[in-house]
């Protein structure tokens, strides 16, 4: 993995310069703080040469890199298209405009692919989104609301995408029941005594083992329908203006794919909702925070909620508590793995995170009366 140490190296330099030969290359810095790709900054000569975004895609992840750019062309392209044929913001009933930026995807001067192939590994860059922050949590309802106005409004630009132009480039992500068979795989092959913050998340995962096929017994049902989704809309994903706070960009498209939007959901409002952040060295004091979560519904549903069924509606609750118990689930299976999937700084930290996930699960069920009273009150069930 390159890292960021190198990231003023001539390699780094070659990789950006085929993306954007005819510009003097400033700097390459290392670009947010995500746990799979690695990103760059690439800043470019000149006051008119915006940066750009120089990734490499994790190869033991994505194991179809060229099928995940192809699902980027077509949202890009897709979303470019309704943004020409939708002038106004839906949240404001056609009487003000709300930019929305689509980060494009650049292509080198000698290919006609979107990427660059060196020693297998995959490059790709994109345009960065100007005048733009993301928040790793958010300080005040406000900024929730604007949180999910930026999905409803992501979700609503590719509603009338057909969900069979995508591929699956990650089987089985987001697929509950999956990650706990792999779990128990994992737990019978350690031989280790647990210390006392493994037993805890062994203990809390079997008493809520029960919770893993609800949507997709329910999908399997056809009471809910695959749909195209970003499948990572995790808080900082979300960029807004650095001028007004609006939202104006979902970025890190790598995860777009056909999925449900409960998937979605219950990822932003995890994120979102949890106010020490999903990197919290305290995790006995995690909570869901819920009037984030109504004010970050509210900006959702203010874009989305005209294609939202009933059904869609009365799983909810079922999705915002079941994406945490996942990814508890996920991080503690990392950890007994030997972190191999989600990168980390100390061979703790995938346990942390997955306690603070479950801890965040614990939240949510002691306040599902209130959550399920305003689920239903802003027009669910």
């Amino acid at each position: 993995m390159i890292q960021a140490s190198v990231a003023h190296g001539h390699e780094l330099r070659e990789i950006a310069a085929q993306f954007h030969p005819g510009a003097g290359i400033i700097a390459i810095e290392p670009l947010g703080q995500g746990n799979v790709n690695d990103t760059f900054l690439v800043s470019l000569a000149g006051q008119t040469q915006p940066p750009l975004v120089l990734q490499r895609l994790n190869r033991e992840v994505f194991r179809q890199p060229k099928l995940v750019m192809r699902n980027m062309q077509i949202v890009t392209r897709h979303v470019a298209a309704r943004l020409q044929e939708l002038p106004d913001d839906p949240a404001h009933n056609g009487s003000c405009r709300r930019s929305w930026e689509m980060p494009h995807i650049l292509t080198p001067t000698d290919s006609a692919d979107p990427w660059v192939e060196r020693d297998g590994q995959i490059w790709r860059a994109m345009t960065y989104v100007p005048a733009a922050r993301s928040l790793e949590m958010a300080r005040d309802p406000a900024q929730a609301r604007e949180v999910g106005y930026g999905l409803g409004m992501f979700h609503h630009l590719i509603s009338d995408l057909p969900v069979d132009q995508l591929a699956d480039t990650l089987e089985g992500f987001h697929i509950t029941p999956t990650y706990l068979a792999q779990y128990h795989q994992l737990l019978g092959r350690c031989s280790a005594p647990p210390s006392p913050q493994e037993h805890w998340c062994q203990q809390f995962i079997e008493s809520r083992q029960s919770l893993a096929p609800v949507l997709e017994e329910a999908k399997a049902r056809g009471e809910l329908q695959l749909r195209p989704i970003h499948g990572d809309p995790k808080i900082n994903n979300v960029m807004l203006d650095a001028a007004t706070g609006e939202a104006i960009a979902l970025i890190d498209l790598d995860t777009v794919k056909p999925g449900l939007v409960h998937y979605d959901i219950g990822d932003c409002l995890r994120s979102c909702c949890n106010t020490l952040g999903e990197e919290s060295r305290n995790p006995e004091a995690v909570q869901f925070d819920l009037g984030l979560c109504e004010a970050l519904l509210e900006g959702y549903l203010s874009v989305a909620r005209q294609f939202l069924t009933t059904a869609d509606h009365q799983y909810l609750y079922a999705a915002i508590r079941l994406i945490a118990f996942e990814l508890g689930l996920r991080f503690f299976s990392d950890h007994l793995a030997g972190n191999v999937y989600f990168k980390t700084s100390d061979p703790l930290q995938n346990l942390r995170r997955a306690q603070v996930q479950l801890r965040l699960v614990e939240s949510i069920e002691a306040q599902e009366g209130p959550i399920r009273a305003l689920l239903k009150r802003l027009g669910g069930a």
